[in-house]
């Protein structure tokens, strides 16, 4: 497990701004330099998931809040689970870093495509619905032109 000082010169790597904060594109970012890159819904999703001061952006004790939530298995499964998973592994006492990183590699693109199939089916279950309203209307329209012949 990563240690508290550990996690603080993690938070600041990627608190560009040195605001004392991780805003919606230093997390993106973050999880892209990780390997593990989000939709910016996926993203908002993320930082209102341990925001408990509403404001959009992660303190240090959100931050934290995170691997103590991943730990306890009360994170939905996101990008901050992937984010606490990733961040556990100390690589430089990792045995076998190539099949690990390639079964993780694995795991990820397999999590990150099942998310963006999720997005498509929606998207392509509101053009359906779109297309039917239109043709419903067309209908209603057809109907109602005929009545004027």
């Amino acid at each position: 497990m990563i240690t508290v000082p550990t996690m603080e010169s993690m938070f600041e790597q990627y608190d560009a701004g040195r605001d004392g904060f991780i805003d919606l594109m230093e997390l993106k970012l973050m999880m892209e330099k990780l390997g593990a890159p989000q939709t910016h819904l996926g993203l908002k999703n993320m930082i209102k998931e341990v925001d408990e001061d509403l404001d959009s952006k992660l303190s240090f004790r959100e931050f934290l809040l995170i691997f103590r939530k991943a730990a306890a298995g009360e994170l939905q499964e996101s990008g901050l689970h992937v984010l606490a998973r990733l961040s556990e592994i100390d690589v430089s006492t990792e045995g076998v870093k190539g099949a690990k990183s390639f079964f993780e590699a694995k795991v990820q693109a397999i999590n990150v495509s099942s998310r963006f199939e999720e997005e498509i089916k929606a998207e392509q279950e509101e053009r359906k619905k779109q297309a039917e309203e239109m043709k419903q209307r067309k209908a209603a329209f057809k109907e109602l032109q005929s009545t004027f012949k």
